[in-house]
């Protein structure tokens, strides 16, 4: 294809994909408020125990931007599958046999892990929320704005996601001979130092289990990568070494 039929090609997939961000993200705006107040349980849980604990949308535009964030959010989320889709339609047919298959591979590893790096983010997030506001003193009323609680609760959930996505990273970086498999797990004192330090960062410095949590599973997929990784450097060894006596 020439130039001018890949900028058709491209434009005519990009306006699939702003298409189908935008109605989901229509949806996704009238699905704000129920997941707001799913989000918002931790704090029902504190006002039952005693504690005055109230969120609250804090002036006049407030309560529409929360819900566009959300709606924003959760398009981008529903309508996955059609941009990504879309991505690689446009990429993969340039690509040689070998480089597809990583290119698969990559999502078809990255996007489960980090899947599962959201839910531990969202099994952690009560804790934190109860350990962070029960600081309050006794006769004070918390009042937490909606914008500000929809931020933190984010950050913190889409942090452990791609923490979790990391190891793949590293194995993709070996894949293309950027670093070595023994050099990946050489380094494990420093992977290890740095998943605390992430788990600690992310996580109340009261909260240890809640660190354990978001840290552990990233040392053990850390590993699983070094691991992986040294078994595509012994196999590229012996197809070069195998290229040689031929």
């Amino acid at each position: 294809m020439k130039l001018a039929a890949h900028l058709r090609e491209f434009k005519r997939r990009f306006y699939i994909s702003g298409a189908a961000i935008v109605l989901a993200a229509i949806g996704g705006f009238f699905l704000a408020a129920p997941l707001l107040r799913l989000l918002s349980a931790p704090l029902d849980e504190l006002q039952a125990s005693g504690l005055d604990v109230e969120l609250n949308i804090t002036n006049v535009t407030q309560a529409f931007d929360v819900q566009m964030r959300i709606g924003f959010l959760l398009g981008l989320i529903i309508s996955s599958p059609i941009w990504i889709w879309q991505l690689l339609a446009f990429i993969v047919p340039a690509l040689r046999t070998i480089e597809r298959r990583y290119v698969f591979g990559f999502i078809a590893a990255a996007v489960p892990l980090f899947i599962a790096g959201c839910a531990t983010g969202w099994f952690v997030l009560p804790r934190i929320i109860r350990l962070f506001v029960g600081f309050t003193p006794d006769g004070f009323t918390a009042f937490l704005g909606a914008t500000d609680y929809w931020d933190f609760s984010l950050k913190l959930v889409f942090a452990a996601g791609v923490a979790y996505t990391l190891p793949v990273v590293v194995v993709f970086l070996n894949l293309a001979s950027v670093v070595t498999g023994r050099a990946i797990l050489g380094a494990w004192r420093w992977a290890v130092l740095t998943a605390t330090l992430f788990g600690a960062f992310v996580t109340p410095a009261g909260d240890v289990w809640s660190m354990f949590i978001i840290s552990v599973p990233m040392v053990v997929l850390y590993f699983a990568a070094a691991g992986i990784a040294l078994l595509v450097d012994r196999r590229r060894a012996k197809r070069e070494s195998a290229k040689v006596d031929a």
